[in-house]
C-alpha cells in the first residue's frame, strides 16, 4: 500500500518507526500538499458566496490549480521513500564495483531532484496563498495563512534534504546546480512568505 493511502494514524506510526523511510522528505511533500488543500478549502468557501462574485472566475482557477498541486505533492510523499529505497538497494551491491558506485550516485541524484521539485511545487502553493488573500473568503483568512506556513515549511524542509544528499554526490557540477536552485527557491519563498505573513497580520489586528 502506498503511503498516501494510509490513514493519518497509520502514516504517523510508520513515520515513528525505526525505519529511515518515510522520513523528512516525505513529510516535506505532505506539508506542501496540506498547504494546497487549504487553498482548495478556502476557494470552495468563497465560490458562490455573496460579495465575492467579481472574483468567481479567478477563485475557480485557484481551486483547479490547488487541486493539481495537491495531487502532485501527494505523489512526492511516496516518491521520496522510493528514492531512498533505490539508494538502499544500491548499497547492497558488491563493494567497490562500478555498478554499485553508479547505482549510489544515480540514487542520490534522484533523491536530490525530488526535494527540489517539492520546493518548486510548494512555492507555487505560496503564490496561490498570496493571490487568495484578497480574493478569498475573509472569514477564512487565517486558513490562507496556515496554507502559507505549510508551504514555506515544506520548502525549508525539502531544502535540508537537498543539502544532505549533495554531501555524498561526486558530480560537483550537479551539486552546485542543485544547491544554487535550492537557495534560489528558498530565498524567493522566504520573501513571499514574509509578505503574506505581514499582510495577514495587518488584516487580523484590531
Amino acid at each position: 500500500m502506498k503511503l498516501k493511502d494510509l490513514t493519518i494514524e497509520a502514516f504517523l506510526r510508520e513515520l515513528s518507526s525505526s525505519s529511515p523511510a518515510p522520513g523528512g522528505g516525505s513529510v516535506a511533500a505532505l506539508m506542501g500538499a496540506l498547504g494546497a488543500s487549504l487553498i482548495s478549502m478556502v476557494s470552495n468557501l468563497t465560490l458562490g458566496k455573496k460579495g465575492y462574485e467579481d472574483f468567481e472566475q479567478d477563485v475557480r482557477k485557484l481551486l483547479n490549480l490547488s487541486e493539481e498541486l495537491r495531487e502532485l505533492l501527494l505523489q512526492k510523499v511516496d516518491e521520496d521513500t522510493e528514492a531512498f529505497n533505490s539508494f538502499m538497494d544500491a548499497l547492497k551491491l558488491p563493494k567497490g564495483s562500478e555498478e554499485r558506485e553508479k547505482g549510489l550516485e544515480d540514487a542520490l541524484k534522484r533523491a536530490t531532484l525530488l526535494p527540489l521539485s517539492v520546493m518548486e511545487l510548494s512555492f507555487k502553493v505560496l503564490n496561490l496563498s498570496k493571490e487568495l488573500l484578497d480574493k478569498g473568503n475573509k472569514n477564512a483568512i487565517s486558513d490562507v495563512a496556515v496554507s502559507a506556513v505549510s508551504a514555506y515549511a515544506a520548502m525549508e524542509s525539502a531544502y535540508f534534504n537537498v543539502l544532505i544528499n549533495c554531501l555524498s554526490i561526486k558530480d560537483d557540477e550537479f551539486v552546485k546546480t542543485s544547491i544554487d536552485k535550492a537557495n534560489g527557491f528558498l530565498g524567493s519563498g522566504k520573501a513571499l512568505y514574509e509578505e503574506i505573513k505581514r499582510a495577514v497580520e495587518s488584516k487580523l489586528k484590531k
